[in-house]
């Protein structure tokens, strides 16, 4: 068949039509009041006094305008639930799924989690901890060495114990900085996946491979173990090595032939003089024969594998949203600051990468120019605080010096008057 002008526009129509067909399905941008209406707190979840309060903020610095704003975290100590509802159920069954937020940890995150859920149909009302999700991702710290980035997915229970929440086999990075970063979950229909943080790749891999969807494709022969006269020894003692004759006979210190008798020594009173002891560097320990290498070592033994009985492929492990209706935040934070913003679900990575771009992209230099610039001036202010703290306590001094020679005078004047009468 020959290639043609209407072959090849027949091809890039449906293309065209491909890209034509992405859809959003949840973007908030905060950008307005509304967001109040658009948002509900869980008033079910916890007792009143222990829900943290939403505020609504750029931040104490930022890269936009100050009418720029995202949701803070505004109270210590506090659980804070926040849920919302997707435009339309999404299932991305043969579609991408693309879960974007931007997040900003401006009190430096310490203990508590930042991460997003993606769940089913729920009650807001009642939405926290124990409500089901199917996706859950961002950040989470708690001390300086449990950091990392959640990816968990749900897959039905393989048993008792199993709640079905598959976290990830390998820890994905975060960011530690005070900085507004992008955190993009891609899931492919495929089977794969990959993490980005400020649209650079940190992960990328099978669903089957990374996380524990599915039982192991081989296990371990039931039937066979290891056989007894089986040699794994790779060396064994010299027979022919004889340990040296008088070897036992070494001891471990000897008197150390550079000390000398102290010319004031008196062993009458002091008695008979020893020199200090030493190691000696003869001794070599209990003998131990050499070793050689074994004749009859067959290497370590291996488990022969076996196809697993209880293992099925998936080949729908891309799907991993099923009517998925609502976003939400279920966080516990011991340090509250944390920026959420511009949060979007779509079924395609250009759409988020475009999203991005007029959105997170145009801010993160402004961003750190101006928190570069809040520190310095901070520093200054304290530089002069210590400054003006240093220059009382002088003044202190000289008042309580002048003070003294004024007691001191008065003092001399008294005495000279007694003198006189």
């Amino acid at each position: 068949m020959k290639f043609s002008a209407t072959s090849a526009l027949c091809t890039v129509i449906p293309l065209l039509l491909d890209v034509g067909q992405a859809k959003i399905y949840f973007q908030e941008k905060f950008d307005d009041e509304g967001w109040r209406e658009r948002w509900t707190v869980p008033t079910k979840w916890k007792p009143a006094d222990e829900l943290g309060e939403w505020g609504w903020t750029a931040g104490e610095w930022y890269g936009g305008s100050a009418d720029d704003k995202g949701i803070q975290t505004s109270e210590n100590n506090r659980f804070y639930g926040l849920s919302a509802k997707l435009t339309e159920p999404f299932t991305n069954e043969g579609k991408d799924l693309v879960l974007q937020l931007s997040i900003k940890n401006e009190q430096k995150l310490d203990c508590g989690g930042a991460y997003i859920k993606l769940t089913g149909d729920m009650d807001q009302d009642s939405f926290g901890g124990d409500t089901p999700y199917q996706i859950m991702f961002g950040p989470d710290k708690c001390g300086t060495s449990n950091a990392r980035t959640h990816v968990i997915f749900n897959y039905p229970p393989k048993g008792e114990g199993d709640d079905g929440n598959l976290l990830i086999k390998k820890d994905v990075k975060m960011e530690k900085d005070q900085a507004s970063h992008l955190y993009t979950l891609h899931v492919k229909p495929d089977g794969t996946f990959e993490v980005f943080i400020d649209q650079e790749s940190v992960r990328a891999g099978s669903l089957e491979d990374e996380f524990d969807f599915l039982a192991p494709k081989e296990i371990k022969d039931p039937e066979q173990s290891k056989p007894e006269d089986w040699v794994d020894e790779k060396k064994i003692p010299d027979p022919e090595d004889v340990k040296p004759e008088g070897y036992d006979d070494i001891p471990s210190e000897i008197p150390d032939p550079k000390a000398e008798k102290p010319e004031d020594w008196d062993e009458e009173e002091d008695g008979e003089w020893e020199p200090a002891m030493i190691k000696n560097p003869e001794f070599k320990g209990k003998w131990k024969p050499k070793m050689i290498p074994n004749p009859d070592y067959k290497g370590p033994w291996k488990h022969p594998m076996v196809p697993n009985p209880d293992y099925k492929e998936d080949k729908t492990l891309g799907k991993r949203c099923t009517e998925c209706t609502h976003v939400g935040f279920e966080l516990w934070q011991v340090t509250a600051g944390t920026i959420f913003d511009e949060i979007l679900v779509t079924d395609s990575l250009e759409e988020a990468q475009k999203f991005a771009e007029e959105t997170w992209a145009t801010k993160k230099d402004k961003e750190k120019e101006a928190h570069e610039e809040l520190k310095k001036k901070q520093k200054e202010e304290e530089e002069a605080e210590r400054a003006a703290k240093k220059a009382a306590a002088g003044d202190d001094e000289e008042s309580e010096e002048e003070g003294e020679a004024v007691e001191d005078w008065l003092s001399e004047a008294e005495e000279d008057e007694h003198d006189e009468l």
